[in-house]
């Protein structure tokens, strides 16, 4: 396991673009880096706090979460709002999300502020539509995290981290899901991002526990990964042939406040590659 960035404050939302290489978030230093194939690190975007998750959209830039659902250009200019908070009818934001094969986005929101005391309260699942639309697809999620598709596109794992829970839904053709299931519980620290490989497994970053949980397609454990860091926040697949694991990390648990820090190691199974985003940024 080769340590390749570090010195950020919580890194999330890792994703692989071909052509550029791992982008990544830092939620409390701000900002999205991206790693390049060579090792080259650079500011994508500077200064915005709390993105949980990040994918490509096809008009040449990234659609970001945070206090709100965004689209920011590569080329510049105004950031786009796809998806607005509402906090009087509880949602303060959002953290992280993927997209379907057709392009949609999903994404979780927060029933209120993740690091600030007082009482949890559930957010929802929503999908956002190809044509900007959105809607709320599932309900009840106390801590929304990581979400990541089966290589068939039927069922939608989804991390819920205060409840220590994956859970999964089947999905139909217009985007909606079905009833919440169970897909696996944790009892030494909290599911975090998760990502998909080609043979089924869902790889799942365990907050709190040091680790990568691999799981079966049946839900049983298949392994765990140690990380050298406590607070093991995402993972996602990328490299040539999507074989190499990237394992991002917060602060918690160590001395000092930057000291996320990215990870690669190589597996012996391809991961799936994230499809790009094609929802209307003009609805």
């Amino acid at each position: 396991m080769e340590r390749l960035a570090h010195g950020y404050g919580l890194v999330e939302g890792p994703v692989w673009i071909p052509g550029r290489g791992l982008m990544f978030s830092d939620v409390h230093g701000g900002g999205v880096y991206c790693l390049s194939a060579d090792g080259a690190l650079a500011t994508v975007f500077p200064h915005r706090r709390g993105i949980g998750g990040i994918a490509l959209h096809a008009d040449n830039g990234l659609v970001v979460g945070g206090r709100n659902i965004a689209f920011k250009s590569f080329d510049g200019g105004d950031t786009v709002v796809l998806l607005d908070r509402d906090a009087d009818h509880g949602n303060v934001g959002y953290n992280d999300l993927t997209t379907d094969a057709a392009g949609r986005v999903y994404v979780g929101s927060l029933g209120s502020p993740v690091f600030e005391a007082g009482e949890q309260l559930p957010g929802n699942l929503h999908v956002i539509d190809l044509d900007g639309t959105a809607r709320i697809v599932a309900e009840d999620v106390l801590l929304t995290n990581g979400l990541g598709f089966s290589p068939d596109g039927k069922t939608l794992y989804h991390s819920d981290s205060r409840r220590q829970t994956v859970h999964c839904y089947d999905v139909v053709g217009n985007g909606d899901v079905g009833p919440k299931r169970t897909f696996a519980t944790l009892d030494d620290g909290a599911p975090d991002g998760l990502a998909v490989s080609t043979d089924g497994a869902v790889w799942v970053a365990v907050a709190g526990g040091g680790c990568v949980a691999v799981f079966e397609p049946d839900g049983s454990l298949r392994q765990r990964i140690a990380i050298p860091m406590p607070m093991c926040t995402s993972v996602c697949f990328g490299g040539e042939g999507l074989t190499d694991l990237y394992i991002v990390t917060g602060s918690d648990g160590v001395e000092g406040d930057r000291e996320g820090s990215v990870y690669r190691q190589r597996v012996g199974v391809a991961g799936l590659s994230v499809p790009v985003a094609r929802v209307a940024l003009n609805a």
